[in-house]
């Protein structure tokens, strides 16, 4: 199978088919949405830091129709901000066990695990090595740095929404 062009280089086709049917993008917080570091104040304050062109992403995926979760292990206001500041309506902290959230939202929604890409730690290129070898896509940018909006992008352009220009022949 020849590899499809994106605006970080090329994926593969079935990468690419696949990204073009997706319907709602899910994302852990530390270790993709943030860089996974956990900054802690001496009056017990936690700081994390979020890329904007991850958010800018995330504006253009629910702008577009696709729906956004985030399902995560941690509890924090910061996460909560964030993402009711982006527009995200979907918003699951303190879940030790994913799966039976992200099953639900499924079911909610009223998708397939086909038309969902589910972001954990696995699809970033930083992530732990055991983790990437089981990961259908890794993403060239790092977690905090630009990872989600690489999706972002990719699911746009295999969609044909926005301003991408995809190759006639895909």
């Amino acid at each position: 199978m020849q590899d499809v062009p994106t605006l970080y280089g090329p994926v593969t086709r079935s990468q690419y088919e696949k990204a073009a049917q997706i319907r709602l993008l899910v994302c852990d917080v530390d270790g993709v949405l943030s860089n996974g570091f956990i900054y802690m104040g001496n009056n017990g304050e936690e700081l994390k830091t979020f890329c904007t062109r991850d958010g800018a992403g995330m504006r253009a995926l629910l702008n577009a129709g696709i729906e956004i979760a985030i399902i995560t292990g941690r509890n924090s206001r910061i996460v909560s901000d964030r993402m009711r500041g982006l527009g995200v309506q979907h918003l699951v902290q303190g879940a030790d066990q994913k799966l039976p959230h992200f099953e639900a939202l499924l079911a909610k929604l009223g998708l397939t695990p086909e038309q969902a890409a589910y972001m954990a730690i696995s699809p970033v290129a930083d992530a732990h090595p055991l983790v990437l070898a089981r990961a259908d896509l890794v993403t060239r940018l790092g977690g905090g740095v630009g990872a989600v909006r690489e999706v972002c992008d990719l699911i746009l352009q295999a969609q044909g929404l926005g301003d991408y220009q995809p190759e006639a022949s895909v």
